[in-house]
């Protein structure tokens, strides 16, 4: 059993005395986690050294679509890394609001778009009015400009507008009025950072804890990963199919108890993990690969229901025929570890499509 420290107030001194905690209990599919993990990092490296199809022999992971085991190494965190912060230098208030309307929007087709009509998109140049109307044009013709990853909230009736895009074009100029990137500077902790994010109307707690590790790439912060996290819906769903019993543990001390295990759990199961260039999973990652084995197990464990009494997956996988050329913020120290690997920032190959507009690639 772990143990906790209480601190118990006596007059003058303090005593301090520990209490055991009862630990989470796992479930087979926990087991699945550390396998799934494994598998998918695996996949990863198999494709960027150039392995052709297939990438593994697991049926489920074939057929269907996962996202990697780092959150930093999928697509679109790669094309934020590369495209929208590193690609060119930025102030802090221009780093923070190229980052914030990426990820309002999470496509990189409405990204080009838009760069395509007004250039490099920064806060000096901004205009509600102008960039409402491209957007507004681009869903008359049918276009998607949101991702799909995950649901964008309307936003409370207080800023609610006719169209979802607007809303979210006019919180990014309160936020600059408000000198939120001055606010989140000086922030003294992730966790101080992830609660301006959240005081922002419309966003709620997934979206402050992804925008605030989306933040935490740039250069002007620098928190470890490993010292917050908010579990989202998929990682709760993930959790309660991995554990019988959280214990005495909250959700997220669950998520930094397995991070903190994951070198015994993998060698107890006998797995070899490729990390990722010596960098191991972080509290991001853990939470991320719940959200993903809850996915997994609704194949691999139907008879385990998680919150959602979901029993299918919904996308199939598809590959993407563009080279995959990692790279990663600099402070993290990994760009020089990877084979062939450099300091600056890789040049973008292929195109993005608008549904039907093709919008050139490159930087």
């Amino acid at each position: 059993m772990q143990m906790r420290k209480i601190a118990l107030q006596d007059r003058s001194l303090t005593h301090m005395t520990f209490v055991r905690r009862t630990p989470p209990v796992p479930s087979i599919v926990y087991d699945t986690y550390w396998r799934f993990a494994a598998e998918r990092q695996a996949i990863y490296h198999r494709r960027i050294t150039g392995r052709p199809a297939p990438w593994t022999a697991d049926a489920i992971l074939a057929a269907h679509k996962f996202t990697n085991a780092y959150r930093a190494a999928d697509r679109v965190s790669q094309y934020l890394i590369q495209r929208v912060i590193y690609a060119r230098p930025a102030d802090l208030i221009d780093t923070v609001f190229r980052i914030l309307f990426f990820k309002l929007f999470n496509k990189p087709s409405t990204w080009e778009l838009l760069e395509s009509r007004f250039g490099e998109i920064l806060s000096t140049c901004f205009s509600v009015d102008a960039y409402d109307s491209v957007l507004n044009d681009a869903l008359r013709r049918g276009h998607t400009i949101y991702s799909g990853a995950y649901i964008m909230p309307s936003g409370p009736i207080s800023v609610r507008t006719p169209r979802k895009h607007r809303m979210h074009l006019e919180l990014l100029a309160r936020a600059l009025r408000d000198r939120l990137p001055e606010r989140l500077a000086t922030a003294r902790s992730m966790g101080d950072a992830y609660h301006l994010l959240l005081a922002l109307p419309g966003i709620g707690p997934f979206l402050a804890f992804q925008f605030v590790t989306d933040l935490n790439y740039s250069a002007w912060l620098s928190f470890s990963e490993m010292t917050f996290v908010v579990p989202g819906p998929g990682a709760r769903d993930g959790l309660r199919k991995c554990f019988t019993s959280f214990g005495d543990y909250s959700e997220a001390e669950v998520i930094r108890w397995v991070a903190e295990r994951q070198d015994d759990e993998f060698a107890q199961r006998g797995l070899k993990f490729v990390s990722l260039w010596s960098r191991s999973l972080q509290l991001i990652d853990c939470q991320n690969l719940f959200c993903e084995v809850d996915k997994y197990a609704r194949v691999a464990h139907p008879e385990i229901r998680g919150l959602s009494g979901r029993s299918k997956i919904k996308q199939r996988f598809v590959p993407d025929p563009r080279p995959l050329r990692p790279w990663f913020p600099p402070k993290w120290e990994l760009n020089e570890r990877i084979g062939g690997g450099s300091a600056s920032v890789p040049v973008y190959e292929g195109r993005f499509s608008l549904e039907g507009q093709t919008l050139p690639l490159g930087i």
